[in-house]
């Protein structure tokens, strides 16, 4: 790709993102019309039962992923007086998604946006129009694909509340989160995997279930969160340490067994492909675990719990988009090189710049994703045991592709997403009162507690 062509599609970004950011009907007179739908009977003829069961079971996983275990994670990294906020942000935030995505949200993810469908898709599929139990994408019912698809876009905003827990309104994260998937997330996901004529697709970058899309995505807006929220009444000064390490080891275990389905299932059939995905999936994670012992072991002298689970976000983080692409081996190496990275985000830089990151979503999903992409260039080659590039395209190559998706997916998000939490704040404000939060928001928020003495 030529710096020529790159400045040109950086420059046909920003007036696409001026367009996202400007009332719908704008967009809706760029959507093209529908196109013809195929024959039910060929519909039915094309899907696989077994693949369908895989893609079924995949999609439950996936919710598993967020509701209990995200909301367990995140609930135990928390104080006492916090849990049920967060759990309530993770069920809600994950409902409002819900309903988003079949509004609209899979027809701009995933049909054609006409004179903008290098960046966003179109209305075609508003209210999921045309769509029917026979319809076909590829080997399964379209409905089990727009199901599978939607708990990725449900999960991504639930990690980032995360980066600002314990000091957010409950009204800002829903609004945000709405928000957000429409400007950022519906757009980064049409541009990565919904075909030719998208930009990032057609860059050529590998992803094969999120490393852009979800993990660098949430990592940005949390980060960008973190620091227009603010910190926490008393950071630095007060003990604000987990409350329950048993609630987030709990809650990470949950996540690996979720992950599953989210990297397996991104194959969308029960092959090769998918045994190649879940056997990453194990070894990257248990790579990263041991690599974040060892040093911090080293550097503070004992090995912890809350490294540990660390560790395994950061395996399952850094090998989301290499799943499909890497060997086992290289999986390895690849989840003990993001834990390491990840493990200075959360050590070195965090302090270094003072931001709040209450459960380091950017030091474990931003820093994880951006090493995963970038690994994924490098691990894919045949020569280290991977499945190889496309025809034409040496390591080098790759690698230069995937760093660009990587710095557009940062650029986009950070951009689009400060702009946003500006509209929140101005619309409903983004902190409670200190005195809400001093008392907690389980009940200034909610009117309840996790737990009663």
């Amino acid at each position: 790709m030529s710096s020529k062509s790159i400045i040109n599609a950086l420059a046909r970004a920003g007036t696409a993102a001026a367009a996202l950011l400007a009332p719908v009907a704008a967009l809706a007179q760029e959507a093209t019309e529908a196109a013809p739908e195929a024959a039910p009977e060929a519909a039915v003829s094309a899907i696989n039962s077994g693949d369908t069961a895989w893609m079924l079971t995949s999609t439950v996983l996936v919710l598993f992923m967020i509701l209990p275990g995200l909301a367990l994670f995140y609930g135990g990294l928390v104080r006492a007086k916090n849990m049920l906020s967060v759990l309530m942000q993770c069920l809600v935030v994950s409902s409002v998604i819900m309903i988003v995505w079949v509004v609209y949200g899979y027809s701009l993810a995933f049909s054609n946006g006409g004179g903008l469908n290098a960046f966003v898709g179109g209305f075609e599929k508003l209210f999921l129009s045309g769509v029917t139990p026979d319809s076909a994408s590829g080997s399964i019912p379209e409905y089990v694909f727009i199901s599978f698809q939607m708990t990725f876009a449900c999960i991504t905003p639930a990690l980032i509340v995360g980066a600002f827990a314990e000091r957010i309104r409950f009204s800002a994260v829903i609004l945000f989160t709405a928000l957000w998937v429409t400007f950022v997330y519906f757009p980064i996901a049409h541009m990565v995997w919904s075909g030719d004529g998208a930009l990032i697709w057609d860059w050529g970058a590998l992803d094969f279930a999120g490393g852009t899309v979800v993990h660098i995505n949430a990592g940005v807006a949390g980060l960008v969160g973190a620091i227009m929220v603010g910190k926490r009444t008393g950071y630095g000064k007060d003990m604000m340490a987990p409350h329950s390490m048993t609630l987030t080891m709990v809650g990470a275990s949950m996540l690996w067994v979720g992950w599953f389905g989210f990297n397996a299932g991104s194959a969308v059939s029960a092959g090769g492909g998918a045994g190649l995905a879940m056997i990453n999936t194990f070894t990257a994670t248990a790579g990263a675990v041991v690599a974040w012992c060892l040093i911090e072991n080293s550097a503070r002298g004992k090995a912890s719990m809350l490294g540990a689970v660390s560790g395994v976000i950061a395996g399952l983080v850094a090998v989301t988009p290499a799943a499909g692409s890497v060997g086992p081996i290289g999986a390895i190496v690849l989840g003990a090189v993001a834990s390491a990275a990840c493990y200075f985000g959360v050590s070195v830089i965090k302090n270094r710049f003072g931001y709040d990151d209450t459960a380091d979503v950017f030091g474990v999903h931003g820093i994880g994703g951006i090493v995963g992409a970038l690994g994924t260039g490098i691990f894919a080659s045949s020569s280290l045991g991977g499945v190889g590039y496309a025809e034409g395209v040496s390591m080098d190559g790759q690698v230069w592709v995937q760093f660009i998706s990587v710095v557009f997916t940062i650029v986009w998000c950070g951009v689009i997403s400060a702009i946003l939490y500006k509209i929140v704040d101005v619309v409903v404000g983004l902190r409670v009162p200190v005195e809400a939060e001093r008392e907690g928001l389980d009940l200034s928020s909610h009117g309840e507690a996790a737990y009663h003495s």
